[in-house]
């Protein structure tokens, strides 16, 4: 084969592999852009601001992103994380003792339980009425938690959205300079092939010999030659 039809066969490939990446980047940048833009829009939407830092508590104080972002709008993604784990995520344990939603409403149910049985023994009972009233605190806790839990939940959500938009822009940058790197290489092929004689053959295939690539064997005489090795007709005269 010619090396300048070579140049430009391994050229062309690499321009279209190029021209391939470039538009699988923008592709990416696209949904790079589009997350970004939604949950930008979607948290704007919700009017969530943090506590300003002079009305911070001491346990508030000590998370960083809480603090780094007092008194700001929570309008990205990072924010969003920051403010479901270290501000919801901190009251949300102090209101059941660490208990989740879960634990709670089931313990809601049971004291509920316990309170209507014992109304209905005695609907006058003063033990009646406190459980009625632990029952009635569970039940607002159960509340708060499965409020506080369901926000806390939604602005994870939020968060997971905007990390996979900042992986495809990611993406894209790679895609970007691979497409590069391939471009500049073909530009190289193609300059190569054209300063290449049109005559320089490369890859040129021989011919292997018929017998396997092996010699006479001198232990064989030739034709016509005796076994002693004395040519016919040498003999004494």
């Amino acid at each position: 084969m010619k090396r300048r039809t070579l140049d430009l066969v391994f050229s062309a490939g690499a321009l279209a592999l190029a021209a391939l990446l470039l538009v699988l980047g923008l592709v990416m940048q696209n949904q790079a852009n589009f997350a970004k833009s939604y949950v930008h829009d979607q948290l704007v939407e919700q009017q969530i601001t943090f506590t300003p830092a002079d009305k911070l508590t001491d346990e508030e104080k000590q998370s960083s992103c809480v603090v780094a972002n007092a008194g700001q709008p929570l309008v990205t993604g990072k924010q969003a994380e920051c403010y479901a784990n270290n501000y919801i995520g901190l009251h949300v344990k102090a209101i059941n003792d660490g208990k989740t939603y879960s634990q709670t409403s089931t313990e809601s149910r049971t004291a509920q339980a316990a309170a209507t049985a014992a109304l209905k023994a005695d609907p006058t009972s003063a033990s009646a009425q406190a459980l009625q009233t632990t029952a009635t605190a569970t039940a607002a806790k159960a509340t708060s938690l499965f409020q506080g839990e369901t926000l806390r939940g939604l602005l994870l959500t939020s968060y997971g959205f905007s990390i996979f938009g900042e992986r495809a822009g990611q993406a894209a940058l790679v895609a970007y300079a691979v497409a590069l790197v391939l471009l500049l290489a073909s530009i190289a092929g193609f300059v190569h092939a054209l300063t290449t004689s049109k005559d320089e053959i490369v890859l040129v295939q021989q011919d292997e010999p018929r017998t396997g690539g092996r010699g006479p064997d001198p232990a064989v005489p030739p034709t016509g030659a005796p076994k002693g090795g004395v040519p016919v007709g040498a003999g004494s005269r």
